[in-house]
């Protein structure tokens, strides 16, 4: 390098891998070829062969096979939501789940734009206590409170005093720690996880009854009236899911799913409330275990936060209502500490141990419990989720878009982008022929290169949208 400077010693260990990739290829036509999956961290390699037809007359149109291409496969970006697996496709991931929600609120998307004068509220939705934890606890001031001072702390039968002075930090070891893991109930809270989704259903049920009622006392008909939801689930540092969930008030026409607006004689304070005492109301008990034969109660915790969502102004707008989802969309068990993928009799003692820390107990506790040939199988094979099965990101049919169109819009974009539309793609069949021939990049070297590109495209991007703005406000001023 100029000046004598030494290169990096990990740039100058890809160096050769460089080199022929380049005397190889090239790296402008590999580049090009990767393109789509460039920024994955993983990208899966498909080989075979890609066949365009006409829909009507079966012609062949154009006929490729992977061979004569770079590596002789196509790569694909990985798709994962999970972003300790993959920043780039979880990125993108979060950016369409933004885009899903946010326009459930504001329009767009084929929803219409009265959508904004629809009463909205944001619930968290939260578990019960299954011992006492370490805290960040703030006051009404907004100052960091002890975690549990406690002048007359009890001392638990294990010698533990339940008691901690401490301010925690955001980032303390300590928070969502038991302060006695031995008094901590690990087998209800993996449980309360495996049948959160079914509180979840269950809660649904009850507020649509409710709202009925509310509807039918203000003299409206019960089917004029529909609640519409999106909602994340995500792991507290102590282990246990929560929801976070959007609902709007629409109104509705027997046999349509057009989006409508309500009555105004309900609001969203009304909704609010409705919300509250559905979530307050709605418990069941599981069927009956070998460790447990009365079966677990499962119900909300006593924390149920409701607020209500203003546009454009106030504490919590649908923009931030909309960013916070979809953070969390790209999460699972990662602020827990853990992350694993499915556990198997051979995987799982690295994981589970009934004396070791709390995650470890959690394990324990799902892989105990969940017997082989029964009902509870399934918290064995959610062991890695620590009990829960559900899904991360649910919303209701009408609510906005779905994933699958923002990724075919996306797809539209890119082949105008590159030239390759057809005048009549209604009438142009795909015939794909691909079989799968391996996961990840060949060489580091390539991920070096593939990942660098990706990195200076996102920069190119913002810049234009910066770009964009500057001239959008010059010309408001």
């Amino acid at each position: 390098m100029a000046g004598g400077a030494a290169l990096p010693a990990k740039f100058a260990d890809l160096l050769p891998g460089i080199i022929a990739r380049a005397e190889s290829t090239g790296w402008e036509p590999w580049l090009a070829h990767v393109a789509g999956a460039a920024g994955c961290a993983s990208p899966v390699r498909l080989r075979g062969d890609l066949i365009t037809a006409d829909g009507t007359t079966g012609h062949i149109l154009s006929a490729r096979t992977t061979h004569t291409m770079p590596d002789g496969v196509v790569y694909k970006a990985c798709g994962t939501r999970r972003a300790h697996l993959c920043p780039s496709c979880a990125k993108t991931y979060q950016h369409d789940a933004f885009h899903l929600i946010r326009s459930g609120l504001t329009g767009g998307k084929g929803v219409p734009a009265t959508v904004v004068g629809h009463p909205a509220v944001f619930v968290t939705f939260t578990a019960p206590a299954f011992g006492p934890v370490h805290a960040r606890r703030r006051t009404a001031s907004g100052a960091v409170a002890p975690c549990h001072a406690r002048r007359d702390a009890q001392v638990c039968p294990h010698g533990v005093t339940l008691a901690c002075a401490a301010r925690h930090g955001e980032d303390a070891p300590e928070l969502g720690q038991p302060l006695c893991l031995d008094c901590y109930d690990h087998a209800a809270q993996v449980v309360w996880n495996g049948f959160a989704g079914e509180l979840w259903r269950r809660t649904r049920i009850g507020l649509d009854r409710a709202l009925a009622r509310t509807a039918k006392a203000a003299g409206l008909d019960p089917a004029s009236v529909r609640l519409r939801y999106v909602k994340v689930a995500e792991f507290q540092r102590r282990g246990a899911i929560h929801f976070h969930a959007l609902i709007r008030l629409d109104g509705h026409l027997p046999g349509d799913d057009a989006v409508i607006p309500p009555p105004p004689v309900l609001d969203a304070e009304t909704i609010a409330a409705l919300v509250t005492d559905a979530a307050a109301g709605t418990e069941f008990t599981t069927p009956g275990h070998a460790e447990r034969p009365g079966g677990w109660r499962i119900g909300w915790g006593s924390q149920i936060d409701v607020r209500t969502v203003e546009l454009g102004a106030g504490e919590l707008t649908e923009g931030h209502a909309a960013g916070y989802l979809a953070k969390y969309a790209t999460k699972a068990t990662e602020d827990t500490g853990h992350v694993s993928r499915r556990l198997t009799e051979d995987t799982v003692e690295a994981y589970a141990d009934p004396a070791g820390d709390h995650i470890a107990r959690l394990i324990h506790a799902c892989w105990s419990l969940g017997e082989p040939g029964g009902q509870w199988l399934r918290l064995r094979r959610w062991a890695h989720m620590l009990g829960f099965g559900g899904h991360f990101l649910t919303k209701a049919r009408v609510w906005s878009t779905t994933f699958a169109s923002l990724r075919e819009a996306r797809a539209a974009w890119t082949r105008c982008q590159l030239g390759v539309d057809t005048a009549e793609p209604d009438t142009t069949v795909l015939v794909n022929h691909l079989v799968y021939d391996g996961q990840g990049w060949h060489t580091e070297a390539d991920a070096l290169m593939a990942n660098s590109a990706a990195a200076r495209a996102r920069e190119q991007r913002q810049v234009a949208r910066e770009e964009l703005w500057s001239i959008q406000e010059s010309s408001i001023y």
